[in-house]
């Protein structure tokens, strides 16, 4: 199915294809090929505005995720009835918080390419709100980003690192 890639914000330069063509290969990693998901970039003001309406936080972030599909647990697929149901939901990526966010030596694509991992994975259940969950939700975004690495030669680190 599709991967929808949207550029909502005009803060901060960006060229989609790479996103895109890291991003097909974790959806192939992760076996979720079958399923439509979108990834949006906005800017500051709007991901503050989305997390101020969906969590009571009233400032920017680096990435929001909506699930298509309630209740889903950590590490299973959804099972859709329907074939109109094959969709993980949306991603959104602050890009211009990730930016701001980037050390000198980080790449921003290899950044955007983590972060919208990290949201891809809230999409399939994981969560890190305890430390047994976010030991799962960094075990399953480390053995992703590894073989993402093994595959396109870059070396990258789990969003969720440093949580615990």
């Amino acid at each position: 199915m599709s991967l929808v890639l949207r550029n909502l914000q005009r803060a901060v330069p960006i060229r989609r294809a790479p996103l895109r063509k890291k991003m097909e290969i974790v959806r192939s990693i992760l076996g979720v090929q079958k399923f439509d998901l979108a990834i949006i970039c906005v800017d500051n003001k709007s991901i503050q505005h989305i997390n101020r309406i969906y969590r009571e936080k009233n400032l920017p972030t680096d990435v929001l995720s909506f699930p298509f599909h309630e209740n889903v647990k950590a590490g299973e697929l959804p099972q859709p009835d329907f074939p109109d149901d094959y969709n993980l939901g949306d991603i959104f990526l602050g890009v211009e918080y990730i930016f701001q966010q980037c050390q000198g030596n980080e790449d921003y694509y290899d950044i955007l390419t983590v972060t919208a991992t990290h949201g891809l994975c809230h999409l399939l259940g994981f969560t890190h709100s305890t430390q047994a969950e976010w030991q799962k939700m960094y075990l399953k975004e480390k053995q992703v980003l590894e073989e993402l690495s093994r595959r396109t030669g870059t070396r990258l680190q789990p969003l969720s690192r440093g949580l615990f």
